[in-house]
C-alpha cells in the first residue's frame, strides 16, 4: 500500500518541477492542444453518427416493437461512447508523446538533470528518427494490449451489476497502469529499457504505478485537463522511472560521502 502513496506523490512531484520551470511548461503544452484538437474531432463525429453505426450494425432489431428497439440501440450507442472515450484515455498519452516527442525528451532529460546530485542526464545515443520509430512501434505495442483489454472490458460492461460497478474500477486501474507505462517510456527509453523489460518493472511495483497513473487516468476525462497536466505528468514519470531502477537510493550514499570527503 505504501507504493500507492509513494506513486501519487511522483504525480504531485511532477506537476510542482514543471510550476517552477515556466518556459518549459509552455513549450511542452504545444503537442497537447494538437492532441486534444483531434480528439475532440474523433468524439464529436462519434456522438453525433454512433447511433447510425449501431442501427447499421443490428439490422435484427430493424422490426422490434417500441420502446424496445430505442432502449437497445440506446444502450449499445452510450457503451460504444463510452469505449470511444475509455480508448482515447487510453490513447491520448501515446498519441501526444508521439507528436511531441523533441519536446518531451527536453522536458525529462531536464527533470533528470535537476534531481541527479552531479547534475547530469541519461542520454539516448539513437538519432531523432530511430527513436521516434522505436516510439511509435511500442505505442502500437501497448495500444493492442489496451485494445484487447478494451474488449474484455466492453463485454463485461454488458452483464447486470457487474458491468455498472466492478467493470468501471477495473478500467480505471487499467487505463492507470498504461498510462504510466507510456509516460515512463519517456525516461526508460534514454536508458535504454525495451518495452517488455519496462513492463516487467511497472508490474513487479503495480502499486506504485496504479497510485501514480489512476488518479492521473481518472483526471484526464475532465476536459481540457489533460493538456495542462500532461508536461506534469511527464516530469513526474520522470521521477517514478528513477525510482523504478533504484536509482536514487544508489546515489544517496555517494551525495553523503562528498561533502566528508
Amino acid at each position: 500500500m505504501r507504493d500507492l502513496g509513494v506513486g501519487f506523490r511522483h504525480l504531485l512531484d511532477g506537476q510542482r518541477w514543471v510550476a517552477r520551470h515556466g518556459r518549459q511548461y509552455g513549450f511542452a503544452l504545444l503537442p497537447g492542444l494538437i492532441a486534444l484538437l483531434l480528439y475532440a474531432v474523433a468524439l464529436v463525429a462519434l456522438a453525433v453518427w454512433g447511433g447510425d453505426a449501431v442501427s447499421w450494425a443490428t439490422p435484427f432489431a430493424d422490426h422490434w416493437p417500441s420502446p424496445w428497439q430505442s432502449l437497445f440501440r440506446g444502450f449499445l450507442t452510450a457503451v460504444l461512447f463510452a469505449l470511444g472515450l475509455l480508448l482515447a484515455v487510453l490513447t491520448f498519452t501515446a498519441v501526444t508523446l508521439l507528436i511531441g516527442q523533441p519536446f518531451y525528451e527536453n522536458l525529462s532529460e531536464r527533470v533528470d538533470a535537476d534531481v541527479s546530485p552531479d547534475g547530469t542526464a541519461p542520454r539516448s545515443d539513437l538519432p531523432l528518427a530511430r527513436e521516434l520509430w522505436t516510439s511509435a512501434r511500442d505505442s502500437v505495442r501497448i495500444l493492442v494490449r489496451a485494445l484487447v483489454w478494451g474488449v474484455l472490458l466492453f463485454v463485461l460492461g454488458l452483464l447486470p451489476f457487474v458491468g455498472q460497478t466492478v467493470v468501471p474500477v477495473l478500467g480505471f486501474f487499467v487505463t492507470g497502469f498504461f498510462l504510466t507505462e507510456e509516460l515512463t517510456a519517456v525516461a526508460l527509453q534514454r536508458r535504454g529499457v525495451e518495452l517488455r523489460a519496462r513492463l516487467a518493472l511497472l508490474r513487479s511495483r503495480r502499486m506504485l504505478a496504479w497510485g501514480y497513473g489512476t488518479p492521473l487516468g481518472l483526471a484526464f476525462l475532465v476536459p481540457f485537463v489533460a493538456v495542462f497536466l500532461m508536461p506534469g505528468a511527464v516530469a513526474g514519470a520522470t521521477l517514478l522511472a528513477r525510482e523504478l531502477l533504484g536509482e536514487d537510493r544508489e546515489e544517496e550514499p555517494e551525495a553523503v560521502e562528498g561533502p566528508v570527503s
